[in-house]
């Protein structure tokens, strides 16, 4: 039984890494759903000036990070 709970719970931590970006912020952690299935720009990195790096991301724009932070202030328009 405690095998089939630790195997229930490595396979939803994989499926969050497949499909989500944990975005670590100066005051929250924001989680945006990825547009593919990839292990790529998983856990990002946006306190302090890194923030701004994060809209030059095709990666991160595609999946629509300008919508993520419209409420912290620091707004990016085309």
């Amino acid at each position: 039984m405690k095998k089939i709970v630790l195997a229930v719970l490595a396979a939803g931590c994989v499926y969050g890494v497949l499909h989500y970006h944990f975005i670590l912020t100066d005051n929250s952690l924001k989680i945006l759903k990825k547009t593919g299935t990839t292990f790529s720009d998983t856990f990002i990195d946006a306190r302090g000036e890194k923030r701004a790096s994060l809209y030059l991301n095709p990666a991160l724009v595609k999946a629509g990070i300008r919508g993520a932070f419209k409420d912290d202030g620091l707004t990016i328009s085309k």
